[in-house]
């Protein structure tokens, strides 16, 4: 069992900053009484702010800057309600929603549009962030374990970027030459705030969901608590289904290995009929045609409906999946996707897989260009109109003219990147009755709960 060592607290509730949106006009709502920082003038109700000239300009005159910060009066009372906020970029289930927030609210001119920046004490972004990523049916159990590892995943983040910061060092996710084409995303791509709200880094959403009692008690009884190996905090990953097995840290982001974030079945034990090492194309194209048993291998509606939410709920085939595309769409869709024009694509090769048989390294062979893409993130982009579902997928071609296959179908398994945590696999545990201590030795091996603060 996890156990909590004797340690000091180092730290208090720290205060983090999140990015919500970015558009050249953002009107908002002032819902209760908020004081320019630095002045005693206050303001409330319905508002707008455009760039002119170079600066931030509110609609009725108050403010024309280049950084305007909104303080509110009653912190426990006062939101902000911010309009047409898309969430779910480039998924499936993109839309725009109104949604309302505790905390400052702190507008800058950001690549020539205007950003809105939540700054708020992290245990209430953590119950925002569960209330989004969870259901108000879900364990607690489930909610608890969440609640830690996307406290520990932000507090890394956190000491990550200080320690970038500190080294002065340039971050660099992209490698690129005539051959390859290999690129991570991660949120080290935001330099004026910690994190942003999309799914990007944490489902954030405000005070829109943040109303589920169950929530609240699990992040109020875990305050403070971090997933720690070797005295640091862990970069606690999470995703929506594994898709059997979990893949490692490296394979998806930089060629930094986590012994915490190991190749876990998500099962008590390895399922029969297979075969483990699922980075031979054999054993891959075998796991990923099957369907294993695993704990994210449900269907039960009652036990989704705690990781699916209604805009998640348009997309249940996730463990095992099939997309079809004929030539003409699949080689417009890489050549819009990647901006390359690859002519028809002849092949879709498979040069590198995970430990959890996702596609790592693709070659993409085309009647006028042929290159490796990676990693897997960027093949599930060239590969969609929004993402692939996963990058575990095998291609199988069809109806050959002149040496140019007419279709190609790609059969997958699993939704996202599927490091760390399975959200999936971990509600199917809570509503087994396992612990939150269990479902977190079980997807990060080897690791502590310690309370920071």
């Amino acid at each position: 069992m996890l156990s909590y060592p004797n340690k000091t607290n180092t730290m208090q509730d720290p205060e983090i900053t999140v990015g919500i949106m970015s558009r050249q006009k953002i009107d908002f709502n002032l819902w209760g009484n908020f004081r320019f920082a630095g002045t005693a003038e206050t303001l409330s109700g319905e508002q707008s702010v455009a760039l002119m000239d170079g600066k931030l300009n509110l609609s009725n005159g108050a403010a024309e800057a280049s950084e305007i910060l909104l303080v509110p009066l009653d912190a426990q009372k006062a939101e902000f309600e911010l309009k047409e906020v898309t969430i779910g970029v480039n998924f499936h289930w993109e839309q725009q929603e109104n949604q309302r927030f505790r905390g400052k609210l702190k507008l800058i001119i950001e690549n020539n549009t205007i950003t809105a920046i939540n700054i708020l004490p992290l245990e209430e972004y953590l119950i925002s962030v569960i209330s989004s990523e969870m259901s108000a049916t879900s364990s607690l159990e489930l909610l608890k374990a969440h609640a830690i590892i996307s406290r520990s995943w932000l507090l890394a983040q956190i000491e990550k970027q200080d320690q970038l910061s500190e080294e002065r060092s340039v971050y660099n996710s992209t490698f690129s030459d005539e051959k390859e084409h290999l690129k991570w995303y991660d949120r080290e791509d935001h330099e004026n705030f910690h994190v942003c709200a999309d799914d990007h880094c944490q489902r954030y959403q405000g005070t829109t969901r943040s109303h589920n009692p169950n929530v609240i008690k699990a992040v109020n009884e875990t305050a403070g608590v971090v997933l720690s190996y070797a005295g640091k905090i862990c970069d606690a990953r999470f995703s929506k289904c594994c898709g059997g097995i979990s893949e490692l840290f490296e394979n998806c982001w930089e060629p930094v290995n986590h012994p915490y974030l190991t190749a876990v079945v998500d099962n008590p034990e390895f399922p029969a009929g297979f075969e483990r090492d699922l980075t031979l194309e054999k054993n891959a194209v075998a796991w990923i045609n099957g369907s294993p048993d695993a704990f994210c291998n449900t269907t039960d509606e009652a036990v989704l409906k705690q990781v699916l939410n209604d805009y998640d709920w348009s997309a249940n085939d996730f463990y095992r999946w099939t997309v079809q595309y004929p030539q003409a769409e699949i080689s417009d869709l890489i050549r819009r996707r990647s901006g390359i024009d690859f002519g028809e694509i002849i092949d879709l090769l498979p040069i590198e897989r995970g430990t959890s048989g996702r596609l790592i390294q693709l070659k993409i062979v085309g009647t006028k260009r042929t290159l490796i893409v990676g990693k897997e993130l960027e093949i599930r982009r060239w590969l969609s109109e929004s993402h692939l579902y996963s990058s575990a997928f095998f291609v199988e071609k069809q109806d050959e003219k002149n040496g140019i296959p007419q279709k190609f179908i790609l059969k997958g398994a699993g939704w996202g990147h599927g490091v760390g945590l399975c959200q999936i696999g971990a509600a199917v545990m809570g509503h087994k009755g396992y612990k939150y201590e269990e479902i977190l030795q079980h997807y990060f091996k080897n690791v502590l709960l310690e309370k920071r603060y």
